[in-house]
């Protein structure tokens, strides 16, 4: 079966095989050595090659209407080697094109890197050739040679051909583990987080009800669901972007493409999990200035307060509606480090953090 991937190579081949047809036709009929001489074509030859013309030009048809199957390539593989046969019984002498024909037929043959079509059509040419060089110069030919140099050159297809697909292979192995680290990363960075996130917001609410507190708690459970919803929406775009679907174009899609420009300043003393924590937390405050905030410009400053580690978020986004859109993700991690949190939503977008450095 004619694989998707190599529609454009095959029609690529048609097209060439086209342009030989018309440029051995031209070769042929300025070419002084041949019956008839200088700009003359016999009848013979100029029959033979407006047939080729009008195998080319239907094979090039029949592939570009997707009718192309393993059987028509094999088709084509018999019918190039046919009209090689029969250009080199016409044209056989000094200046002969059918050597040409017979390369081109090898390298139609190879166009998918396997060794074998190569060998087998190789073989083909240089003993059907053999025999074309029997048939009208005899076995002592002084052509002899050329079957040699047609097996030589089948045999460089073949290498190179070989050589081309274990270099695709490596390079598609090479893309095939940095998506991967991508993708190990974008949920480590991303959705593991969020899960971690959701955990620590659900012991908060078993908190609040173990102290009696079920309002508190029911107000945690409304924040932590809009987050899922969120992270959900997140989840389904990121999976459809793996696939490879197209995304609707909507307003929600729209926000998301936004790409603000972000100013970061930072000083301060701790240890590494507060400081991997307060990076998470910078990083993730960008994300939702990009993703929610349709924000221009985007302010981030961390510094030292007495015994505490101040960070302060600020973008110029259209701000956010209500208190279930607050960055829980973020507010998970500042409840987990006992923290404190407040934001202002008014136009924009102020998160002001205050962390135990501890």
């Amino acid at each position: 079966m004619n694989l998707p991937e190599f529609k454009n190579l095959d029609l690529s081949i048609a097209r060439a095989r086209i342009a030989l047809s018309l440029i051995a036709m031209l070769s042929l009929y300025v070419d002084p050595s041949t019956a008839g001489g200088l700009f003359h074509l016999n009848a013979y030859a100029l029959t033979t090659l407006l047939c080729h013309l009008a195998y080319s030009v239907g094979m090039y048809f029949a592939l570009s209407r997707r009718y192309a199957d393993w059987n028509l390539q094999v088709l084509s593989t018999c019918f190039d080697l046919f009209f090689a046969t029969a250009v080199a019984f016409i044209t056989e002498g000094q200046t002969s094109a059918s050597y040409v024909f017979f390369v081109f037929a090898i390298i139609a043959a190879g166009n998918r890197a396997k060794s074998r079509p190569i060998a087998t059509v190789t073989i083909c040419s240089v003993a059907l050739y053999l025999l074309v060089i029997i048939f009208t110069q005899g076995i002592t030919s002084v052509y002899d040679m050329r079957a040699v140099y047609l097996a030589i050159a089948g045999y460089l297809i073949g290498f190179f051909s070989q050589q081309r697909a274990l270099f695709e292979a490596e390079v598609r192995e090479l893309e095939t583990r940095s998506e991967r680290q991508s993708i190990a990363r974008s949920l480590h960075d991303g959705y593991v987080q969020a899960l971690a996130g959701v955990n620590l917001r659900l012991e908060t609410c078993r908190t609040l009800l173990n102290r009696n507190r079920p309002q508190d708690a029911l107000t945690e459970i409304t924040e932590l669901q809009a987050g899922v919803a969120r992270e959900y929406d997140a989840v389904r775009i990121y999976l459809r972007s793996l696939a490879g679907i197209e995304q609707r174009p909507n307003a929600e899609f729209a926000a998301r493409a936004s790409d603000p420009s972000f100013e970061i300043r930072a000083a301060f003393n701790g240890g590494s999990l507060l400081g991997e924590h307060i990076l998470q937390i910078m990083l993730e405050g960008l994300r939702n200035s990009r993703s929610h905030g349709l924000a221009n410009q985007v302010r981030i400053e961390v510094r030292e307060v007495e015994d505490k580690v101040s960070i302060t978020i600020e973008d110029d986004g259209v701000g956010l509606s209500d208190s279930s859109s607050r960055p829980w993700a973020i507010a998970s991690r500042v409840a987990e480090l006992e923290g404190h949190m407040s934001m202002h939503s008014e136009g924009s977008t102020r998160l002001q953090i205050e962390l135990p450095n501890s």
